[in-house]
């Protein structure tokens, strides 16, 4: 993940600065969004001076990626103000985009805060089975999507890997964290959340509907993703990701979500709508 995110720059710009990409090894060959959306984040925060950060991104996933070719990334600087700056990454693959974002950066500023407190009553991660324990009989290409993610997940209540266990709610929790220390650049430990927020807030829109990723004929694709950075957190840390569906209808699932620290801290607001077809059983 970390080679992933460590897009290559190029010294030559005009109206845009320009960055190429690789991808990680995907068994079916698509980009995984979260990917492209971690690169984006970087290649725009190569662009912005050290002491802003990312506190928003709003991006739209155009056309499937094919993880065996690179990835280009153009930034334009859109604005630069006293505070705050704007910036548009699009991500292009053979001369068109698969992925277009605008992200907003700010200076560290004081003000008002207040945060929505971490649900009471959730297990930890060591009182709950790992990840390895759900995945038995699944086919071995399919369980590489899961075994060979450069993180840790463990679901509250259980994953919908194969089947969707007890009672069928709009929600979910998720514990998560990168598999190994990633050292102190804040830059990068914002980028792996943008890369961890992507892989499971699907899930709540299956769940409330019993529909398990092995259904076969399921096609699940994300359409946009928005995320708003409250407060800086580790990711090689345990993060509990809560997570819930609004709403479904018309071939579409909204999903919403938080990221907690371990101490109950509010790191992350996320936010993405999803295409979801279902064979029908008949």
């Amino acid at each position: 993940m970390l080679a992933v995110l460590d897009i290559t720059g190029h010294n030559a710009r005009t109206t845009e600065d320009i960055f190429t990409g690789h991808s990680q090894s995907m068994p079916l060959g698509r980009v995984f969004g979260g990917q492209v959306l971690a690169q984006s984040l970087v290649a725009a925060t190569r662009t912005i001076p050290d002491d802003r950060a990312i506190h928003s991104m709003h991006g739209y996933f155009l056309r499937p990626g094919d993880s065996a070719n690179d990835i280009t990334f153009s930034v334009d600087r859109i604005h630069d103000g006293r505070s705050f700056s704007t910036r548009r990454t699009q991500a292009f693959q053979d001369g068109v985009p698969i992925f277009s974002m605008i992200a907003s950066f700010q200076d560290e500023d004081p003000g008002l805060e207040h945060q929505v407190p971490m649900p009471e009553g959730i297990p930890g991660p060591e009182d709950l089975p790992d990840m390895e324990s759900h995945l038995h009989g699944l086919h071995p290409m399919s369980k590489r999507l899961f075994t060979d993610r450069p993180a840790d997940l463990i679901h509250v209540p259980s994953p919908i890997y194969t089947s969707v266990d007890g009672e069928r709610r709009p929600s979910q929790a998720v514990w998560m964290r990168v598999r190994r220390m990633i050292g102190d650049d804040r830059a990068v430990h914002r980028a792996a959340l943008a890369y961890l927020s992507d892989l499971t807030i699907q899930e709540s829109v299956l769940r409330v509907h019993g529909v398990p990723w092995a259904t076969r004929g399921l096609r699940v694709a994300s359409l946009d993703h928005a995320m708003w950075f409250h407060r800086f957190g580790r990711v090689d840390q345990w993060l509990l990701y809560v997570q819930e569906s609004p709403s479904s209808r018309g071939g579409r699932g909204l999903a919403t979500g938080r990221v907690y620290t371990r101490d109950g801290e509010l790191l992350a607001t996320v936010a993405q709508e999803i295409m979801v077809r279902v064979p029908d059983p008949s």
